[in-house]
């Protein structure tokens, strides 16, 4: 397995190919291409398969002090990031143990290496082709443009996503990388383009040190391995080396604006609050625990409701009870208490839901097992004994006695779409991606993946539950990311806006559905040419709800270029693609602010 001299890349290229920060190390300097390639092995568990891809590879990072956090507000649970000159303010004690704790972790890292590594934590899987990482690229202005940018976009489109400022030297799950955010400013028929790291504390403390130390939660955390990567992170926390105590989340996943704050997200942390600067660029302002309100991590993807304004999530723990809290935040911010929702076993929660009056909450067989570690597995574990069960609760509940559980058998939906009342029938509709094999995206396994987009009633009245496939089985295709009508969130909509998650998990194109009849409408992006999450931007001076525009990151695997795709939802026409300056790799989840809302941003 790759160690910290990079065995696993060979990287070769001009030292005049970029004047921005690589996020893995320089090797060579005679050529402008990466070759990411791995030997063929006879051993049945060993990953077949050879990677390469063609890129400019930039120089070497070179770490640099970290601008300091700032708290536009008293924060008492935000430490200052550590600085650059942090090793040398270590005492004698302190250097010695980092010695003998780093000589540990080369024995460790030798050790692995005589095992295979299965697919799901494979880096040479995980981060190859466009899924691979790219320094942070300082604004450029005036893209070139083809077509005609529509009127009323203005403002700004950001979207997420996992990108490892280190080069892994264990396992390594896509999940895992450091938040990185890109962002595309629309200002008067000109357009901008910034990508940037979210500066959590985790990323601050490594930069500080000049390697990953912090444990990455999917792809490390196996077998007895997993277990001394944890032993060696405790260590150098007892020894003072490095802190976890104000955080160690990624902030990679979710992105959502309230309350005049951009929040980026991922559920083992508090959300991180960040800045778009008047010409385009980002900036991390803090961990953002909402004014010392906040104990708790917060779900990657909190509801925003349209009418009220108010900002609905939910909170899991993996290691002690409660294991699930609820709680909202009305529109000025303020948070309610904390509602506990008892659950036997932690369960692995990035989705939910709401309606009009009610959260819709998951409660499905993939869990946590830390014990698996302990006889080689993973604590990602997928529970057949378990039945799959969604929990209706009142939006305003101030405990969780009048929640409503309704079984839903073998019903896994990683993300939730939409859902929403139909009081003639006492049920509420859930619509989602129902995903088998259910823990496919964790574990490695002989099936294919088949997410089926479907719609499930849960009956208020009688207490059970059904479940349809929208699309017709002869149209079946996987659909992953995406949304609905921001402004219809909680209501009944018509049409989702998906990924065409094939060939898996590459995305070829998006697709408009017509969740009454099942109507599947694709926009596909082309030979070699994939995309991610498609991101439906509504017309506000329009009635319909399908009036708008999807925004969608593109890049062409054969000419390596990345571009933004803006599409008219009426019609699946394109109207304009946006020259980017740099490629932008696959990624997660993103939201679009409008300029008006930009000029009152925290």
């Amino acid at each position: 397995m790759a160690t910290s001299s990079a065995s696993w890349i060979n990287t070769k290229f001009s030292s005049s190919s970029s004047k921005y920060s690589s996020p893995f190390k320089d090797l060579s300097s005679n050529s402008n291409s990466i070759i990411l390639k791995k030997k063929i092995s006879t051993s049945k568990n060993r990953i077949s398969c050879s990677l390469q891809t063609t890129l400019p590879f930039p120089k070497k990072y070179q770490p640099t002090q970290p601008k300091p956090i700032k708290e536009t507000k008293p924060n008492t649970n935000t430490k200052p990031l550590p600085k650059q000159n942090q090793q040398q303010k270590w005492n004698l004690l302190q250097k010695a143990a980092a010695t003998a704790l780093d000589f540990v972790e080369t024995t460790l890292i030798k050790q692995e290496q005589k095992h295979p590594l299965p697919k799901t934590s494979d880096p040479r899987v995980q981060i190859a082709g466009n899924f691979a990482p790219v320094p942070e690229h300082p604004v450029t202005q005036s893209l070139p443009i083809t077509g005609k940018l529509p009127k009323h976009i203005d403002g700004v489109y950001l979207r997420n996503g996992a990108n490892p400022l280190y080069e892994p030297v264990a396992g390594h799950h896509f999940f895992d990388g450091d938040g990185m955010v890109h962002a595309v400013k629309f200002t008067n028929g000109s357009v901008s383009y910034s990508c940037r790291f979210t500066e959590t504390h985790r990323l601050a403390q490594e930069k500080a040190l000049g390697k990953p130390v912090f444990p990455k939660a999917i792809g490390e955390l196996h077998g007895h391995s997993g277990i001394a990567r944890l032993m060696l992170y405790y260590a150098r926390s007892v020894c003072g080396l490095v802190d976890g105590t104000h955080g160690m989340g990624v902030a990679n996943a979710g992105l959502v604006y309230f309350n005049n704050r951009l929040l980026a997200m991922s559920e083992d942390d508090i959300p991180y609050h960040i800045r778009v600067t008047p010409n385009g660029d980002l900036t991390t302002v803090c961990r953002y625990d909402f004014n010392n309100q906040l104990k708790s991590t917060m779900i990657a993807h909190p509801k925003l409701d349209p009418v009220d304004n108010n900002l609905y999530a939910l909170s899991y723990d993996v290691v002690q009870k409660p294991y699930l809290k609820y709680f909202r935040f009305d529109s000025n911010g303020v948070k309610s208490p904390d509602v506990e929702i008892p659950l036997a076993e932690p369960t692995m929660m990035h989705d939910f839901a709401i309606t009009e009056n009610f959260v819709v909450v998951p409660d499905q067989q993939v869990v946590f097992k830390l014990g698996e570690m302990i006889r080689g597995g993973s604590p990602v574990v997928y529970d057949k004994e378990k039945v799959s069960r969604f929990g209706v609760l009142s939006k305003n509940a101030v405990d969780a006695s009048e929640m409503i559980w309704i079984d839903a058998p073998e019903c896994f939906c990683f993300h939730l779409w939409n859902a929403w009342e139909e009081p003639e029938s006492d049920e509420v509709v859930v619509i989602g991606s129902c995903m088998t094999p259910a823990d496919s995206i964790f574990n490695e396994c002989d099936e294919s993946l088949e997410s089926v987009l479907s719609e499930i009633r849960l009956n208020l009245k009688t207490g059970k539950s059904t479940r349809k496939a929208i699309i017709k089985e002869s149209e079946q295709v996987n659909l992953e990311a995406g949304m609905v009508n921001k402004n219809k969130l909680g209501r009944k909509t018509q049409f989702a806006y998906l990924a065409l998650a094939e060939p898996w998990p590459k995305v070829s194109g998006f697709a408009k559905v017509d969740l009454f009849s099942g109507e599947v409408k694709k926009y596909i992006y082309g030979e070699n040419r994939f995309g991610g999450e498609p991101l439906f931007l509504p017309n506000s001076d329009s009635q319909n709800e399908d009036d708008g525009y999807i925004l969608t990151f593109i890049h062409d695997e054969k000419e390596w270029k990345s571009e933004l795709q803006i599409v008219n939802a009426l019609n699946l026409k394109l109207e304009a693609s946006i020259h980017l300056p740099s490629r932008v790799p696959y990624g997660f989840h993103g939201t679009f602010i409008h300029s008006n809302d930009l000029k009152k941003q925290e």
